[in-house]
């Protein structure tokens, strides 16, 4: 079953969607998540969601800030710590939920929520459990590897020209998120980023291909791996794909060894964005395991 949430996060009003699963006492353990770098809730969250429904667990799925149905200024920029607060907020009102175990709650992400998660479940310990998708681990080393060495000080003059344009009162420049063209310049480039973003319109119409440059300048600035070594004694489960470019397979294998037990690694084969459709099977069976393990009791995963 799925119904419709709002919950206010100090200046912004969120909303989702809350899955309960059909027949099963409640209150129940509860996942929370969100999407990555300006998806939206409906581009494959609700496939994963359905999963962890029908293994018995609820779901709260969330926009961002500034994104799809819910609330924020300015639309289309992605503040990574102001998204990692917003989780914080989410864990907050799912406790709130009767039909939610407030002493059993888990958290997922994906790309760049799966960085958020990271830097989340080292510092809010209502946290039982982690999932972390292809995670962001370095905002400034990933940038490194996507902008040519060439043309960095173009790119760091534009978020000066943009900065200054916002001071004396001006719009914020936009960009877009991926581009058809592989020459051409985007948050995320390649053809994986383009590929994905453009078969999943379908699914989320009101998804927009622009954000805010100051969104990349944020990205820089941006370093969750530095919190994975502080997520125990809290479960931490990493999915890795193996040939990632986006968030680089090597420095998200160097943040997995630097974190301390208990901790799982799951690769798989592919890409960036193999876990949304190729990879979705695998992926999604082994957040729900990792969840049912240390979410519920032995009793509560017997087969009934």
């Amino acid at each position: 079953m799925r119904k419709d949430i709002e919950f206010n996060a100090e200046g912004a009003v969120l909303r989702g969607w809350l899955y309960l699963p059909d027949g099963t006492p409640t209150p129940v353990p509860t996942v929370v998540m969100a999407h990555g770098f300006s998806a939206l809730k409906e581009q494959y969250l609700d496939d994963f969601a359905k999963v962890f429904e029908k293994a018995g667990l609820a779901t709260l799925v969330f926009d961002n800030r500034n994104f799809g149905a819910s609330e924020g200024e300015p639309r289309q920029e992605i503040d990574p710590i102001q998204q990692v607060r917003d989780y914080r907020h989410a864990i907050t009102f799912a406790r709130t939920l009767p039909e939610v175990d407030r002493d059993r709650i888990g958290i997922w992400g994906t790309s760049y929520s799966g960085g958020h998660v990271l830097m989340v479940g080292a510092i809010d310990r209502r946290v039982k459990c982690v999932v972390s998708q292809v995670p962001t681990i370095s905002g400034p080393l990933a940038s490194l590897r996507r902008v040519r060495p060439d043309l960095v000080p173009s790119v760091l003059a534009a978020f000066d020209k943009d900065r200054e344009t916002r001071f004396l009162g001006g719009a914020p420049v936009m960009i877009p998120v991926a581009a058809e063209d592989p020459a051409a310049p985007c948050a995320l480039p390649g053809f994986e980023s383009w590929q994905f973003f453009a078969t999943s319109r379908d699914r989320a119409p009101e998804w927009r291909n622009e954000i805010t440059l100051r969104s990349g300048e944020m990205a820089r600035e941006y370093e969750p791996g530095a919190w994975v070594s502080r997520i125990s004694p809290t479960p931490v489960l990493m999915i890795v794909a193996t040939r990632d470019t986006l968030t680089p397979t090597d420095l998200v294998l160097d943040a997995f060894e630097r974190a301390l037990a208990p901790k799982k690694l799951e690769l798989l084969d592919g890409g960036h964005f193999v876990p949304y459709v190729e990879k979705f099977d695998q992926a999604s069976a082994a957040a729900r395991d990792w969840f049912l393990e240390h979410l519920t009791s032995a009793r509560e995963r017997e087969p009934h």
